[in-house]
């Protein structure tokens, strides 16, 4: 069968996809270029935001109505099929099967049952139940992700994630040092360890089993990142979602001392007030957030920050709003990905009352915007005239004659390519000009 991905969500989502893809291709699947060409469209959904929902359903159902010759075969995979579970076939009665959080190994059989004509396949299964991670990835590319942590056990306020992805799990550090010599050897320079709470790795259950790795450190995840570097091949290594209460010594530390460590890291913040934050139930103060950054920064030059935030929280004030915009110019975002507050069913602070007005978050989320695309364009400005290492990822979408890539600190660099490139090849780029987002510069 020939299958096609909608990927929405975050960067676990999209391994997920990249992963289920590749146990497909083993089975003799094939991908298809676009949705005319598919036997089977595979949504992989999102539930942290009720847009992000909508979005699925709505592609879904245009999907299931569109008439064809040949019948299309859409399924529902992830966080949104984990939370409604078979209520989805209600919705969209034509669906082939939904697919929970974690069955996402079961794929490749329910295509075969698929082939045979079944169709309304269920695979749910418990939110909190252990499976194996299919940990296939798909072949050519340079960079990679790499579950290391399942679930989350934070239950922020807001957030349905624990609810759809069940309680922390770590993989075995042998395992996924094995996953990481396999992508090595296929070319893979550089990796993104992925967890909900990435820092909270090995903290629910035992992962080292072997004493002869990591052994400057005595922490599960500082002692995964220096393994990860002893890895031959991978120049790079990052890793997501951060959480404050993880900027342990150990891993300022780490960051400092192992040069693969990109130095970056997105560190979500959602609010800048005390009280905002402890409703939200985020288990840090403004002061101890604060403290996380300065030592991250102190611990290598040029660290860039990037974060998540939300406003409009309910009970949010004026005041607790100005807190979260001086916070962010006092901890200097190279980026941040900014939110206007929805409520989700079934968490706490969906029983809040939702008192900021729709109008006022607006306003708000677009003050915060015009904040940061200033506060960017001053830091980018910096780099305007040094020369950086820049991952090439290939022609730039805008204008194929250029190419584009990523520096250590995750800026997006477009450069003119005055010599023969290949995708994953680390080149030196002289930075000339730079917007809020984006550095611009010719290869060295």
């Amino acid at each position: 069968m020939r299958y096609l991905f909608h990927t929405y969500g975050c960067q676990m989502n999209v391994n997920d996809s990249e992963s289920v893809a590749a146990l497909l291709d083993a089975v003799g699947h094939t991908r298809a270029d676009n949705e005319n060409d598919a036997d089977v469209v595979i949504i992989n959904t999102c539930s942290v935001r009720g847009k992000a929902e909508d979005k699925a359903l709505g592609k879904a159902g245009l999907l299931c109505a569109a008439k064809r010759e040949q019948p299309l075969v859409v399924g529902i995979m992830g966080c949104m099929a984990q939370r409604l579970g078979e209520g989805i076939f209600e919705r969209i009665p034509k669906l082939g099967f939904i697919v929970g959080a974690r069955r996402h190994g079961s794929i490749p059989g329910i295509l075969a049952r698929i082939a045979a004509g079944e169709r309304g396949i269920a695979e749910i299964g418990e939110a909190g139940e252990i499976v194996d991670v299919p940990h296939a990835h798909l072949d050519g590319g340079h960079a990679a992700f790499v579950t290391i942590l399942l679930g989350c056990n934070r239950r922020c306020a807001y957030c349905i994630v624990p609810d759809v992805r069940g309680p922390e799990h770590s993989r075995a550090a042998l395992e996924v040092l094995e996953e990481v010599r396999t992508l090595a050897a296929a070319g893979i320079r550089e990796v993104t360890l992925l967890g909900q709470s990435v820092m909270n790795y090995g903290r629910t259950n035992r992962v080292w089993f072997d004493g002869s790795a990591g052994t400057n450190f005595t922490e599960p995840f500082p002692r995964l990142l220096e393994a990860v570097a002893g890895v031959e091949g991978i120049e790079r290594i990052r890793f997501t979602s951060a959480h404050p209460s993880g900027c342990s010594d150990e891993l300022v530390r780490a960051v400092r001392d192992i040069p693969q460590i990109a130095p970056h890291l997105h560190l979500p913040v959602q609010s800048g007030s005390d009280r905002i934050l402890k409703v939200m139930r985020r288990g840090y103060t403004r002061a101890d957030y604060l403290n996380a950054v300065v030592r991250l920064k102190a611990a290598r030059a040029d660290f860039s920050l990037t974060s998540d935030v939300i406003v409009g929280f309910p009970g949010e004030s004026e005041a607790e709003f100005e807190q979260t915009r001086t916070l962010m110019e006092e901890a200097e975002f190279d980026n941040a990905f900014i939110f206007k507050y929805s409520p989700r069913p079934g968490t706490p602070a969906a029983e809040m009352e939702d008192s900021v007005s729709e109008e006022e978050k607006m306003r708000r989320n677009q003050v915060l915007l015009a904040d940061q695309d200033r506060r960017g364009q001053r830091l980018n400005d910096l780099w305007v005239g040094r020369t950086v290492e820049v991952l090439a990822d290939g022609p730039s979408l805008r204008n194929p004659a250029r190419w584009s890539g990523r520096s250590p600190q995750n800026k997006i660099v477009v450069f003119e390519n005055t010599g023969q490139v290949a995708k994953g090849e680390l080149v030196m780029v002289k930075i000339d000009r730079a917007a809020p987002q984006t550095l611009y510069g010719k290869r060295c």
